[in-house]
């Protein structure tokens, strides 16, 4: 009876793509596993959920690798442009899982010594990667905002990991409050979108936002509410207090991957909306985020300059880094300068998360040893720990924009966008953001200067004693920062081939 229905009735069932949807299947079917191997495993053998989860993000990469090889450019995976896999969303999701990857390495040892819950944290990290894989290919208002939830909600949880900890849960209910309201904000702005066309699909919504006639002022506050909810996730100014409090109180790895890839899931979100939904609303989100990328780069670093905990320094450090990304996409309207903004932007995020997660790999091996997250602890490192000393030299030096280090060029690039878009705003947020630069490199050299010229405070030489897992994570991103700076044609292939499908007419 049911077969005579289906077949009387118009319902399509929709065309599944299931090689452009390999890598999310792989991280659902990875979830799945390691719960269940969580389950029957003794608790002296718990080390092999993370194990696990490091086969299953980068088993999750290989259908990526077959998809640019022999894949067409662009493939609609579930039908009906929802669901797109283009060599934008490939380069992003490689980020993430990549991103997941180093954050196991840095997450083993702390979670096995710490008495942490060992399956669950690898499930909710396994859960929030695949939020962040399925945002860079959604395409509709639905499945952008599941993305980021999927993402978001194991986040929560895993800031308060440190369950005795009462700063972490100060973190991970902080985090989660100001969570909560921003999805709020951004689904109302969503659902006036919806209202406006008919339609949450990311296309049609483009063709209603014109900016004219009586919906003028509903399009405008629907822009401006969707663009402060994924200002939140960017931990753009003012947007920003939940930042500083969560990454000092959370676990250092879980600071780590909140830093790099839920930033980064946020500005794929905010990419999708800037060039597939308002493209035609430069007037409304080019002064916005023209404002919010001078503030979030100037108050992150002026208040940084005053911090005496690295992990908080590091924590307004990457909000000024926000402000770096968001600047060429704030100018990313203007015509001449559209597609070396989104190339600014992706080539900056995948330099960022190299440099960036090297550095908090440098954090936990010497905290292991010190137990302070003080800047100063780190006094005289040099004398001890060599090897640590160097590589976290080449990370601030990075984030600093230093030559021949990766950070020099992510600045370039952004600089050479907003500059290319000429005009008042292009050449005022160029010389803005040139000024935060220098400023920037005021902090990050004091921790320089603690390393190698200062006494180590307690007078202990001991050697550090790095684990092999960190030790992967350090020469991982180590060598990818001093590539991505010494070899910039490297990155930028990546950066050439990053264009959104749809978004300059094709």
């Amino acid at each position: 009876m049911f077969a005579s229905l289906l077949a009387t009735s118009s319902f399509v069932a929709p065309k599944v793509d299931y090689h452009a949807l390999a890598p999310e299947i792989i991280l659902a079917a990875g979830i799945v596993l390691v719960l269940l191997v969580d389950l029957f495993v003794s608790d002296s053998r718990r080390w092999i959920t993370g194990t696990l989860t490091g086969f299953v993000l980068l088993g999750a990469v290989l259908p990526l690798v077959t998809l640019a090889v022999i894949g067409s450019d662009v493939r609609d995976a579930v039908g009906g442009g929802r669901y797109i896999v283009d060599n934008f969303s490939l380069i992003l999701k490689a980020l993430f899982l990549l991103t997941g990857y180093v954050v196991v390495l840095l997450s083993t040892n702390e979670m096995e010594e710490g008495g942490y819950y060992q399956g669950e944290y690898y499930v909710l990290l396994l859960s929030s990667v695949l939020g962040m894989v399925m945002i860079s290919s959604s395409r509709d208002l639905i499945s952008v905002f599941i993305s980021l939830e999927f993402l978001s909600i194991p986040a929560y949880m895993m800031a308060a990991w440190k369950k005795r900890d009462r700063k972490s849960n100060e973190a991970g209910v902080k985090y989660y409050l100001l969570g909560v309201f921003a999805s709020a904000v951004m689904l109302y702005g969503m659902s006036l979108l919806y209202g406006l066309a008919n339609s949450t699909k990311l296309a049609d919504i483009s063709k209603v936002i014109t900016l004219q006639g009586h919906t003028k002022g509903v399009q405008v506050l629907a822009i401006v509410f969707v663009i402060v909810g994924f200002a939140f996730k960017i931990s753009a100014v003012p947007f920003h207090t939940w930042a500083p409090d969560t990454y000092e109180g959370a676990p250092t790895p879980v600071t780590a991957f909140l830093s790099v890839g839920s930033k980064a899931a946020g500005f794929v979100g905010l990419i999708a909306m800037v060039y597939l939904t308002f493209p035609a609303a430069k007037d409304v989100y080019q002064p916005f985020m023209w404002v919010m990328a001078a503030a979030t780069m100037t108050m992150g670093n002026l208040v940084a300059l005053k911090q005496k905990n690295i992990v908080r320094m590091l924590a307004y450090s990457s909000v000024s880094q926000g402000g770096f990304i968001l600047m060429p996409l704030a100018m990313a309207g203007t015509n001449s300068a559209a597609g070396a903004s989104l190339r600014a932007v992706v080539v900056y995020l995948i330099i960022y998360a190299a440099t960036n997660l090297g550095a908090f790999a440098v954090i936990i091996a010497v905290s292991r040893k010190t137990r302070s997250g003080q800047i100063s602890s780190f006094g005289g490192l040099f004398s001890y720990a060599p090897g640590l000393a160097v590589m976290m030299t080449i990370f601030l030096a990075s984030l600093a924009g230093i030559p021949p280090l990766g950070g020099w060029y992510a600045k370039f690039g952004a600089f050479r966008a907003v500059l290319d878009a000429g005009g008042g705003w292009g050449y005022t947020i160029a010389v803005i953001g040139a000024v935060n630069a220098v400023i920037a490199t005021a902090y990050y050299m004091s921790v320089m200067r603690e390393m190698w010229m200062k006494p180590v405070p307690d007078g202990d030489v001991t050697p550090i004693k790095v684990p092999a897992a960190l030790q992967a994570a350090l020469v991982m991103c180590g060598v990818l920062t001093l590539l991505f700076g010494v070899l910039p044609g490297v990155i930028a292939k990546f950066g050439a081939l990053s264009d959104l499908a749809g978004a300059f007419g094709h």
